[in-house]
């Protein structure tokens, strides 16, 4: 018996099988090929059509079946991950009214700002756990605003996994999860926020019928089974945004437990057991995927937008183009510290960790007769690590204590330099996981059939590649740490 993952992003749609009698992920197709399309109609807009993300996700099931013999009759269920915050509207019929307005669109700034304001900050953060910001109910009342005669014909609001598993089973669902990703859910009632809801517009028929992250989700239709090649029948059981979808699949459940990805940007989620927030409202919070309110498990997100991009920065105009593996390999001529080098790497925009501050990238200290390609190198790379560090002081501060911290095996922790500056400094070991999100979601659906008795089993068989310990380099590593802190509160001065 099999487990199908479907990861909807931004850039392509991955399909994963688990094998449930050997808990090994054994393919992984992914569509389109090349990055997905997106619609700017206008600067700050990202749209994307839904439809183009169900025609990707059939593709990519009728390759993964057909690649590893997989016949549709031993798929036993289905989950899915997805980017979060997108709204997608469907009318009376079922057919989508716009393209879906996706997570890095804009447009909705000063309306979540507004009501962030009007609503009042206290209620805001106690309650939802985030600024209303640019999240998915501030997308609808910008489509209410401006499209009202389209907004008269809405029958349901959805997220992008909400569609996709809608498209699977002909019901619309959705989770306390992802409501809560769109600033929608009052943790302190455990309910939709009458409050929020009604200054954005989303009247309470709008919402469709709320499940838990793992649970019944519906059926395979018999339309479905035709466009993608299953069978009808087939349960999906689980869904989650990519975020709180990633931390589970890296068997980040628990207090205690972290997870962290470093890509264009990075980020950090932390399990805690209250519904806790930030004042500075500097991170956000979202129910995690094995969330209940007798329960909580509350996902507190922080991301920092300039980190990856850094460093492909640096291989693109420093570093000559060489290949990630030799950055590495310069950037070990250096010792830690980079002899007094400095860079802050907050260029890719306004930094919520910074409130809202765009500070660009600053080079300090570099001494011309001293100062080379690889000391650029090591600089950037421990000046991402940096950040990180600097943006988990305010978990800290609102009571998360690492025991752990998961990664993937891919962007930025296949560094060993970045990786084990973020141990020294955080004084916990780092785990390279090999798992994805795809597959992640895959084995969160066989939990809803019995296969596993819970999350913890279903990743349990996780393979470790790496650990990172603390302890090499870590006194060298904390006092080129507090130089770099004094460099940026200046630059913040």
């Amino acid at each position: 018996m099999y487990a199908l993952g479907i990861d909807v992003g931004s850039s392509s749609v991955k399909v994963s099988a688990v094998n449930l009698d050997t808990s090994e992920s054994v393919g992984v197709a992914q569509y389109p090929k090349e990055e997905m399309s997106m619609l700017a109609v206008k600067p700050g807009w990202a749209e994307q059509d839904p439809d183009l993300w169900w025609q990707c996700a059939c593709d990519g099931i009728r390759d993964v079946l057909a690649s590893n013999g997989i016949s549709p009759a031993e798929v036993g269920s289905i989950g899915i991950a997805y980017q979060m915050h997108g709204l997608v509207l469907i009318d009376k019929d079922g057919d989508v009214l716009r393209p879906s307005i996706i997570w890095c669109d804009s447009r909705a700034v000063e309306i979540g700002n507004e009501a962030f304001e009007t609503l009042g900050h206290e209620f805001c953060l106690s309650h939802c756990l985030n600024s209303p910001g640019n999240f998915t109910a501030s997308k609808l009342r910008w489509v209410k605003d401006n499209e009202p005669e389209l907004y008269e014909r809405i029958d349901k609001i959805m997220l992008p996994g909400d569609y996709i598993a809608f498209k699977l089973t002909g019901e619309a669902k959705t989770t306390i999860s992802g409501l809560s990703e769109g600033v929608m859910w009052d943790f302190s009632l455990n309910a939709p926020s009458k409050e929020v809801l009604d200054y954005m517009g989303v009247k309470s028929e709008f919402l469709p019928e709320i499940n838990q992250s793992i649970g019944n989700h519906g059926t395979v239709t018999n339309n479905a089974a035709q466009e993608s090649g299953l069978i009808k029948g087939i349960p999906v059981t689980y869904r989650a945004g990519d975020q709180p979808n990633n931390a589970m699949s890296l068997g980040v459940l628990n207090p205690g437990q972290i997870a962290a990805t470093g890509g264009t940007s990075g980020v950090v989620y932390a399990v805690s057991d209250k519904a806790t927030y930030d004042s500075k409202s500097r991170v956000n919070g979202f129910a995690h995927v094995n969330h209940t309110p007798d329960v909580p498990r509350v996902g507190i997100l922080l991301c920092i937008n300039g980190t990856g991009i850094l460093h492909s920065w640096m291989r693109n105009n420093v570093a000559k183009e060489i290949s990630y593996p030799d950055m590495e390999s310069l950037a070990a001529l250096v010792e830690p510290g980079t002899d007094g080098l400095i860079i802050v790497p907050f260029g890719n925009g306004a930094e919520r960790i910074l409130e809202n501050r765009d500070t660009g990238v600053h080079i300090g200290n570099l001494q011309l007769n001293r100062h080379g390609q690889a000391h650029l190198v090591r600089a950037g790379l421990e000046g991402i690590a940096f950040s990180f560090v600097y943006g988990f002081e305010i978990m800290k501060e609102m009571g998360v204590k690492p025991d752990v911290i998961r990664v993937g095996n891919d962007n930025l922790f296949q560094s060993k330099i970045f990786a084990q500056t973020v141990t020294n400094l955080l004084d916990c070991p780092v785990e390279v996981v090999n798992t994805t999100g795809a597959t992640g979601a895959a084995r969160a659906s066989a939990v809803a059939t019995g296969v596993y008795s819970s999350l913890e089993e279903a990743m349990a068989g996780l393979q470790t590649v790496a650990i990172y310990r603390p302890g090499q380099f870590e006194t060298a590593t904390m006092e080129h740490y507090r130089r770099w802190v004094d460099y940026l509160e200046r630059i913040l001065a």
